[in-house]
């Protein structure tokens, strides 16, 4: 199955679009949800979309999925730009260690319910 399709991929992109909506269009915050929610959804989007995208260029294409080392680099990878890089630069940004717990728990769901490989046919 494509990752375009996969309903557990779309929830976490309508979510995400949900969220931004509400607050950048109708300045609705929610503050629990505005600190949180984003970071939560965070890793499903971005990995969904990157697994979509090894799998159009990679030789086993829809058989592809990412190992458990590559989503904890990529959780690393994240959690570093957002979390230690960017607040060295910038006000705008904090450090949150709840922020790194939420893109965690986003990269279990990601690997449970997303990064699944069609079964293979048995003959």
């Amino acid at each position: 199955m494509q990752v375009w399709k996969n309903p557990y991929f779309i929830a976490p992109c309508l979510l995400f679009w949900a969220n931004q909506y509400l607050e950048k269009i109708q300045g609705i915050f929610i503050p629990f949800v505005h600190s949180y929610l984003d970071d939560l959804l965070a890793m499903p989007v971005i990995l969904g979309i990157s697994l979509q995208v090894f799998r159009w260029i990679h030789p086993q294409g829809e058989l592809f999925s990412f190992s458990t080392l590559q989503i904890i680099v990529g959780v690393a990878y994240i959690s570093f730009i957002f979390e230690v890089l960017l607040p060295m630069f910038s006000g705008r940004y904090t450090r949150d260690i709840w922020d790194v717990v939420c893109y965690s728990i986003g990269a279990v769901y990601f690997y449970f319910l997303i990064n699944r490989c069609p079964k293979q046919p048995s003959y």
